[in-house]
């Protein structure tokens, strides 16, 4: 069914036409994204406060049950509701077209939403204290696992809608030449998100069967392995879309054009074939994958998906460096960047994001991942400390800045609380990377990555780091809490944008 004209708005800042269902849609994904990175904030702050050992917040009990909250809400919900609605955007707004089946988009909210609540009071009930990996034979309520599976199925569907809406663009021609390069990038994270939600699927629905007394328990390897295709693989969704945005930032704060298109594109597709495979380092002390196996995946293979990321490393700043030359900044070799617009929230967090991604997350991402460094590093703090280099440095700041840009374009509110709003990046940003820097640093102390208590105080052995720990600890406690601070103030805006912001004219 084709759409009427009074359905679309168009967008007096881009020109874009906007469909009135796809942007209904983008607005309630996003506000529910931000809804679960309050509620992971909260619990993260809580577990910063316990592994900061002289604060020690949480008991044992209440620990895990948070770190299993944390983990759902900031590594699943937050990240792929807000992905929904870069889906819908790149799509239906990108390519000035209507949204193919708006109904099926709803279906896809009401199932993630769905599907998330029940994993969250799951948790909070204290019927799910399996952390984010719950691996066999740790057993939730079977309702924990349906929860998963419902919400992988709403993914689902909001991908297939992603695909169906490119298909309506290209009969409609709706758009000329090839695609955009951000809608091709979003491409790229729904092929790796058809994939991976595939993998949770087939991995929780025997698990939920087992849990309600139906089936034989999954053997724990099989269940390990299958996993991994989605636990691990969910952050490789993250990280196309990021780059996505990424692109799309430096368009919107400075009018940057990639150098060449086609080398970009090139590297969204080794994402699509090789960058799964870095999910293999969670299984390399399993007895069931040969020696060989192991050396290809973690020595060969992952590295096409590392240049694919060095691809876009170099490509994003030096389409930044041309647009930014090109308005005159030209004198010497960084005058560019010394008169780039740091202080529009956008830019900085693109930046910001752009090099905690690249050196923090990136290069500890290619050694931990790595057979022989993986084996002493992978269960101690350097690998919490890798993945929030990544996922919360690169992701979800990159996500914030886009934030900026949306409450504008389809929100059609002005950003409330300026000022702050140039400030939280910073905050947040830079607070994240001493937090992911430290827990480096403990975890090469040898401070173990999931231990409600480093020390062993009730148990039969305990462990002296030193002062050294403990003070590195402190560090990252006090930066964790000014990143929750950074956090809260990026969740003040939203919501103030929303209910108070001067609003713009369509």
């Amino acid at each position: 069914m084709e759409a009427t004209a009074e359905q679309f708005r168009t967008c007096a800042t881009t020109g874009l036409k906007v469909h009135g269902p796809a942007e209904n849609l983008i607005k309630t994904n996003a506000v529910t994204a931000i809804v679960f990175l309050l509620v992971g904030g909260i619990v993260g702050l809580t577990l910063v406060l316990t592994r900061w050992q002289a604060v020690h917040l949480l008991d044992d009990e209440w620990f895990y049950r948070m770190l299993s909250l944390h983990g759902i809400a900031m590594l699943v919900a937050w990240m792929i509701f807000f992905e929904m609605a870069i889906l819908y955007f790149a799509s239906a707004v990108l390519l000035n077209c209507r949204l193919a089946t708006p109904w099926a988009g709803w279906l896809q909210f009401l199932l993630m939403f769905v599907g998330a609540a029940i994993v969250a009071v799951e948790i909070l009930l204290g019927n799910a204290d399996v952390m984010f990996t719950s691996y066999v034979p740790l057993k939730a309520d079977h309702m924990y696992y349906l929860g998963v599976i419902i919400f992988a199925v709403g993914a689902i569907v909001g991908c297939l809608v992603f695909f169906g809406t490119l298909v309506v663009a290209k009969k409609e021609k709706t758009y000329s030449g090839s695609m955009p390069l951000v809608t091709f990038g979003a491409a790229a994270a729904a092929i790796i998100a058809l994939f991976t939600l595939v993998h949770g699927a087939i991995t929780f629905i025997p698990t939920w069967a087992w849990a309600a007394g139906l089936a034989p328990m999954m053997d724990a390897e099989l269940y390990r392995m299958l996993f991994w295709g989605f636990g691990h693989s969910s952050q490789q969704i993250n990280v196309a879309a990021m780059v996505a945005v990424w692109y799309l930032l430096g368009t919107l704060t400075v009018g940057a054009i990639p150098i060449n298109e086609k080398v970009c594109r090139t590297a969204f597709v080794l994402y699509i074939l090789f960058i799964n495979i870095a999910s293999e380092h969670h299984l390399l002390v399993d007895p069931g994958l040969g020696i060989e196996h192991k050396i290809w995946n973690t020595g060969y293979f992952m590295h096409l998906a590392v240049l694919a990321s060095m691809i876009h490393a170099f490509s994003v700043p030096a389409a930044v460096e041309v647009a930014l030359r090109k308005k005159g900044f030209t004198r010497g070799a960084f005058e560019w960047l010394k008169k780039a617009p740091w202080g529009n929230p956008a830019f900085s967090a693109l930046a910001i994001s752009l090099v905690g991604f690249g050196f923090l997350g990136g290069i500890t991402g290619v050694v931990y991942g790595t057979e022989q460094v993986n084996i002493i590093a992978h269960n101690t703090m350097r690998i919490p400390g890798h993945f929030h280099a990544t996922v919360v440095v690169g992701t979800t700041l990159a996500f914030m800045g886009l934030t900026y840009y949306v409450l504008p374009l389809i929100f059609l509110r002005e950003v409330a609380f300026p000022k702050l709003a140039k400030i939280q990046p910073y905050l947040f940003g830079l607070s994240m990377y001493v937090v992911s820097i430290t827990m480096m640093i403990a975890g090469g102390f040898g401070v173990s990555r999931r231990s409600w208590d480093m020390s062993g105080i009730e148990s039969p052995f305990q462990v002296n780091f030193g002062p050294v720990v403990d003070l590195n600890l402190a560090i990252m406690g006090i930066a964790g809490v000014l990143a929750c601070i950074g956090g809260a103030i990026y969740c003040v805006i939203a919501v103030a944008t929303l209910l108070i912001g001067k609003k713009v004219e369509a």
